[in-house]
Order: C-alpha cells, then sequence, then structure tokens
C-alpha cells in the first residue's frame, strides 16, 4: 500500500478480453486497485484523469498504439510519477529495446506466467519489498 493505506492503482489497457480477464483476476488477488480500458483510444485522458500508479500497456492496441501511449505519458511532466509496464506478443529484443527507449519502466512478452508478471509489478510499485 502506498500514502497512508491507500491501495496502489493499476490501469489496465489491453483490447484482448482473455487477457484482461486474468489480469484483472492477478490485480485484484494482489490487492490493487484496477480498472480497464480496451483501446488505445482515451487511454491517455484515463491515464491523466485516474492517475494511475501503474499501466500494464499492451503494444498492439486497437486506433493507438502502447508506445504512442508510452511516449506521451512520459511527455506529461504531471504522469512523472507512473509507472509503464508494456506487453507484447512479439517479444523481440527490439520490442524491448523500443519500449524502453520510450520511456517504459519494464517489458514483458506475452504470453506470460502469471508469477512472472505478478514479480515484475511488485518490482515497480514496492521497490523495497520486492
Amino acid at each position: 500500500m502506498a500514502d497512508g493505506g491507500r491501495k496502489q492503482r493499476v490501469l489496465i489497457v489491453e483490447d484482448e478480453d482473455n487477457i484482461a480477464i486474468a489480469l484483472d483476476y492477478l490485480m485484484g488477488r494482489e490487492g490493487y486497485e484496477h480498472d480497464r480500458i480496451a483501446s488505445g483510444a482515451g487511454a491517455l485522458e484515463k491515464i491523466r484523469a485516474t492517475r494511475p500508479d501503474l499501466v500494464l500497456l499492451d503494444v498492439m492496441l486497437p486506433e493507438v498504439s502502447g508506445y504512442e501511449i508510452c511516449q506521451e505519458v512520459r511527455a506529461d511532466i504531471g504522469l512523472k510519477g507512473v509507472k509503464i509496464l508494456m506487453m507484447t506478443a512479439r517479444g523481440s529484443a527490439m520490442e524491448r529495446r523500443k519500449g524502453l527507449a520510450l520511456g517504459a519502466d519494464g517489458f514483458i512478452a506475452k504470453p506470460f506466467e502469471l508469477r512472472e508478471l505478478r514479480d515484475e509489478v511488485h518490482r515497480l510499485l514496492d521497490p523495497e519489498g520486492a
């Protein structure tokens, strides 16, 4: 927990329902407040409005890519504290480098083990307790 007992908030930006359901389940089980948006369009506005602690951001989204969203979040000084964990089915080294170069805090290839994802989320949100 952060900020005197406030639950940490995670925004899931994922267009595939089956993956979003698994992420939803995991975030709830781990005790995070969480919400989801299924498209790149509107994701940046939602991030600005809700100021999540972490964004689980799919790379390949309808309308606006995860890379574009990541770049916009990093360009907004008011969102400096928002962590971004990018997720992609194309887990090549080049994809990873591009995501990290645009300012992502982490990068995970799909399909992923839930434990691997949980460990990454804890690494980003609970650095001293991970």
